[in-house]
């Protein structure tokens, strides 16, 4: 999944939550449950902000690591690396973790998500990287086609609105017909579309499977599957590059464990915004570092598509909240 994509599964188990509201205003600072609730609120906005700079960190060593690695073989270390952390969640369920009677969908979905990433990962090597960075953003853009075609959802006018506007902001960051348009460009947008694949994917799977289950699985799927594109242009990594996998490994699992922290403790409307954190980062990096120019265009664009996620992520809280509200029929 691209950097800084959001799973759309997260979004409804955040907030279809059934809702039982106190005798009091949970929200009046005055009360005990007021406060706690801000103490909730700003550690899940501290959680989110630190997932959003890891992220960024992680893209940032990525970029680092390239200068003597393939970006294929950059994605397989980063899975290896990955499915390490990953393992002790064995210790804790014990191998019934494995256990699944939907593995060929797990080898499709991971199959998907294997091009997503090293499509992802090629964008932020060749291209500038906040330019990567912006167009990952569209990946709720795509999930919000995808689970109209592919689950049934029902999207009224307003959110196809946002979808529409969602792209526009992409079209301002690629420009087509203009000088400084790239074929390349479109790389990172296939890397959101797959991304948005797997967010539908998860969506399907966590009717009936476990949330540990899926990350384990796919953590050890994703290594093989990363090995075959990493053989052809394997180089033995030397010197600091080293260093730049495995801090590679390590943000890019922080970063996930603060996101998914984040998410469990505040809805994911007021934290999206947070999420975008992220841009500022790289953009900063890509200038002090490879002397990358901060192009207006690439910030006019991902605005844009801040906003677009932002109306859907609210929109969606909206009818989670009215959804949850709703008495079972008699």
């Amino acid at each position: 999944m691209p950097i800084g994509a959001l799973p759309a599964v997260l979004r409804r188990n955040t907030l279809s939550r059934p809702a039982n509201p106190p005798a009091v205003n949970s929200l009046d600072p005055r009360t005990d449950a007021g406060q706690a609730a801000a103490r909730l609120l700003w550690r899940a906005a501290l959680l989110m902000a630190a997932s959003a700079m890891l992220f960024g960190a992680m893209a940032i060593v990525i970029r680092l690591a390239s200068k003597q690695l393939h970006a294929f073989e950059i994605a397989f270390f980063r899975n290896l690396l990955g499915a390490t952390f990953a393992l002790p969640l064995l210790w804790r369920h014990g191998l019934g973790l494995l256990h699944t009677d939907k593995l060929g969908f797990y080898v499709l979905r991971c199959a998907i998500g294997i091009v997503s990433m090293l499509a992802g990962f090629w964008a932020i090597v060749h291209l500038p990287l906040a330019q990567a960075i912006a167009l990952s953003y569209s990946t709720p853009l795509f999930v919000t086609i995808g689970a109209v075609l592919f689950l049934g959802e029902v999207v009224r006018i307003r959110r196809w609105s946002a979808v529409l506007v969602g792209f526009l902001g992409v079209l301002v960051i690629v420009r087509p017909g203009a000088a400084a348009f790239s074929l390349a460009s479109l790389v990172p947008l296939l890397a959101a579309a797959m991304s948005g694949s797997v967010a539908i994917s998860i969506k399907y799977l966590s009717r009936t499977e476990r949330p540990d289950a899926i990350v384990l699985l796919t953590s050890l799927l994703w290594v093989p599957l990363s090995l075959g594109p990493a053989a052809f242009v394997w180089q033995r990594p030397q010197g600091i590059t080293w260093l730049w996998l495995v801090l590679a490994g390590f943000f890019g699992t922080t970063a996930h464990m603060c996101w998914t922290r984040a998410l469990r403790l505040g809805e994911v409307s007021a934290l999206t915004p947070l999420s975008f954190l992220q841009l500022p980062v790289v953009a900063l990096a890509g200038y002090a570092l490879f002397g990358e120019q901060i192009d207006a265009w690439t910030l006019t664009g991902a605005g844009i598509i801040l906003a677009s996620n932002l109306y859907i992520a609210q929109r969606e809280a909206a009818l989670a909240r009215r959804r949850a509200h709703v008495p079972p029929a008699a």
